[in-house]
């Protein structure tokens, strides 16, 4: 039998995380979501490029008497402090969205692996007529067309 996972989230976890993500969306209300066309078109700063910002915004700054007024230095180094703030915690976010991820693929899983094992001890009870309808209803999961027929596909092996 598989049980990769057991969990039990309480109304009150569930509500503290309902919680939490609201704080979130609040809190985050001023990010972003750009369009795919969007994301085409912008510049994209990696870890090269990331190096030559933070060297041509020091310069500036160490600089002021080449900066027009124009240029936006002050609106970009706020946007450098955002971008250091952020980048830890969208990790973080990120770690915890996989674990999620992988934790309701985990719980699908063992829901598939009972409900097949299950299913299995259905098709071999055959000789229950209450038990028929029940098998009927369950193995359409497993039907296919065929010709335009309709016809019972074996379930995988448990």
């Amino acid at each position: 039998m598989q049980n990769l996972i057991s969990m039990n989230l309480s109304p009150a976890d569930l509500q503290e995380v309902d919680a939490a993500l609201e704080t979130l969306r609040r809190v985050l209300a001023p990010m972003v979501a750009l369009e795919t066309q969007q994301r085409r078109e912008l510049f994209k700063m990696g870890d090269k490029s990331e190096a030559f910002c933070r060297q041509t915004l020091a310069v500036l700054a160490a600089n002021p008497q080449i900066v027009p007024p124009n240029l936006g230095l002050a609106e970009a180094q706020a946007d450098l402090a955002a971008l250091d703030a952020l980048r830890p915690r969208v990790l973080q976010l990120q770690q915890l969205a996989e674990r999620a991820d992988d934790s309701m693929l985990a719980l699908g899983s063992d829901l598939m692996s009972v409900s097949l094992e299950g299913y299995g001890l259905l098709k071999v009870s055959r000789r229950s007529g209450a038990l028929k309808t029940a098998r009927r209803a369950l193995s359409a999961r497993f039907m296919r067309g065929a010709r335009g027929e309709e016809t019972e596909e074996e379930a995988p092996a448990t």
